[in-house]
């Protein structure tokens, strides 16, 4: 299985390496400080998402932040999320983020860039599977 990121705070988001490409993005919740320790599947994961957005790990986590801050509903999946956690300071204090990019040209009609955006979807299949397998 392809490497995540070390775990980082919600609000050290940006500090991740590779955010500028596409990948997948676990979330996780908390109450032990997950920081900097070794990505792991984990019980606490509450969300698993992927994009190939042009914006790349890091537009589509900003989208995430903007919806569960609650300023426009731009990520569905975030969304769901709100919904159950509403409120934004108390969860962002437990919020944890691991990701996984892949290197590639997502404005590119190249065969090996293509390839590399369909193994990102892949990828995402492959982590709901790991989660399932692990936890139920």
């Amino acid at each position: 299985m392809k490497k995540f990121s070390d775990w980082r705070k919600w609000n050290e988001r940006n500090n991740i390496s590779g955010k500028k490409y596409p990948g997948i993005y676990c979330i996780a919740i908390s109450r032990s400080n997950l920081s900097d320790k070794k990505f792991s599947w984990i019980p606490q994961i509450k969300y698993i998402g992927m994009t190939n957005s042009i914006k790349g790990l890091k537009g589509r986590l900003d989208q995430f932040d903007h919806t569960i801050i609650g300023k426009f509903p731009t990520h569905g999946g975030a969304d769901r999320f709100r919904f159950e956690y509403e409120n934004y300071e108390t969860i962002t204090k437990k919020l944890f983020v691991s990701v996984c990019s892949f290197e590639c040209e997502v404005k590119s009609n190249l065969p090996k860039d293509l390839k590399i955006m369909g193994s990102v979807c892949k990828f995402e299949f492959d982590c709901f599977a790991k989660y399932v397998e692990e936890f139920g």
